[in-house]
């Protein structure tokens, strides 16, 4: 008999990996690294390399790494910073907005097709219950994502 941990394991497991199922994958599109950062830099705006390292909890060289290509892409630019830190800081390209704005709408279309079959009240209690899950890990992470 599975144990509800057991089983909230797997299922999160399993929506990990079919998440990028949900919409085809085409060359254009952002990858989970350029995604995750481009959402965060659109909340909190521009970031420095250590804003990003402090949010993420990743190590510097792994940020330059995924800063680096996605200056190559052109989804984020280097700007001095806004209020006059030494640091300059990543911000979103207008090219980096359209591509996220894309990526974000062909998840919400996928997203779309695999619950058109529930009721908007099922729908809502799933949003509630990965809304509560991400709100306690970020709790216990202390490393909370920005939210309206």
């Amino acid at each position: 008999m599975d144990m509800p941990l057991d089983r909230i394991e797997r299922e999160t497991m399993l929506l990990g990996r079919y998440m990028h199922l949900l919409a085809p994958r085409a060359e254009w599109r952002l990858d989970r690294s350029a995604y995750i950062l481009l959402s965060r830099i659109e909340v909190e705006g521009p970031m420095s390399i250590s804003q990003l390292s402090e949010a993420f909890g990743l190590d510097a060289s792994t940020l330059n790494r995924q800063t680096a290509a996605m200056l190559r892409a052109g989804v984020v630019e280097r700007i001095p910073d806004p209020d006059g830190g030494i640091a300059r800081k990543f911000a979103i390209t207008d090219e980096g907005a359209r591509r996220l704005d894309s990526d974000r709408n062909r998840n919400v279309a996928g997203l779309a097709k695999v619950v058109a079959d529930w009721t908007p009240e099922e729908a809502e209690q799933l949003a509630d219950s990965l809304s509560r899950l991400n709100l306690s890990i970020e709790r216990l992470d202390g490393r909370p994502w920005p939210r309206d």
